[in-house]
């Protein structure tokens, strides 16, 4: 029985819409990245989703730390750029489409996940058909290459921003996963359209705060007009789980702008990478 799949609306558009073509693509990326010294075990990843061709580079630098491993489930935390108003949100597919295949979405936690949310906030995940967000599903060709076996996938878009949500998500989240064979992903884009040597100034303050392994200052930066992703409260919620999961450091490991490809240095968009893990210390 073929499962109830997600059709693609970005392939061959943010990423090659050909099998082949895709894959040599982003073990290029990986390749390019070389392997990632992690003195520990991985928890979790922060990657940029914009087109691969833009942030490919950047996003192997992080997917370079988990590649071979075989985690179970993945659950991908990223924000939602379309006009949904419920505060979070999630598949009513049993699967994701790649060219690479279908990405199997792991029922049974994501109903755990939403009944846990249920009791803690009041609310919980409202299921979609055919969402067209991008930034959830840009990830999943980068961990289908990079991981050596077949996973299963939690994924979950934010948009409450607040961090009453933020941190009842990374708490849940954390509770879920404790125990199990598992990978998160928070999904999330820097500044947007800022010149070369500002972007460079707000994405350091941004990496900073990751890297100090401090979520409540990356979900208050943009508050505070130090730093700017779309991402902060996906990036917080998975750093608030991570650290309950046991993770104990944050290692910024890539860092571009649109400018290094486009060549134009006027209105650029940062792009970082980063590796949560528990230090084997």
């Amino acid at each position: 029985m073929s499962l109830d799949t997600r059709p693609s609306p970005i392939a061959g558009q943010w990423y090659p819409g050909d099998p082949k073509k895709l894959a040599a693509s982003v073990d290029s990326y990986l390749d390019q990245a070389g392997a990632a010294a992690i003195p520990g075990d991985v928890v979790a990843l922060m990657s940029p989703h914009a087109g691969h061709l833009y942030c490919g580079a950047v996003a192997g630098k992080a997917y370079a730390a988990v590649r071979g491993l075989r985690p179970d489930v993945v659950a991908v935390i990223s924000p939602c750029h379309y006009p949904y108003y419920q505060p979070l949100i999630t598949t009513a597919h049993a699967a994701y489409q790649t060219p690479l295949g279908a990405v199997p979405v792991d029922g049974p936690r994501l109903q755990a996940l939403d009944a846990a949310l249920r009791t803690e906030l009041g609310f919980g995940l409202t299921a979609v058909k055919r969402d067209p967000e991008h930034s959830l599903e840009i990830e999943l060709p980068f961990l289908q290459r990079a991981l050596a076996g077949e996973f299963h996938l939690l994924p979950v878009m934010v948009r409450d921003q607040g961090r009453r949500t933020v941190f009842a998500l990374g708490q849940a989240l954390a509770k879920l996963l404790a125990g199990s064979n598992f990978l998160l992903v928070a999904s999330t884009d820097l500044s947007h359209f800022y010149t070369e040597s500002e972007a460079n100034q707000l994405d350091a303050e941004f990496l900073r705060r990751v890297e100090a392994f401090d979520p409540e200052a990356a979900l208050n930066a943009e508050d505070e007009g130090k730093a700017f992703a779309c991402g902060r409260a996906a990036v917080a919620a998975v750093l608030w789980a991570a650290r309950a999961l046991g993770a104990d450091t944050v290692k910024v490991s890539g860092y571009a702008t649109s400018g290094d490809v486009t060549g134009d240095r006027s209105q650029v968009v940062g792009y970082g990478a980063a590796v949560v893990f528990r230090s084997k210390s």
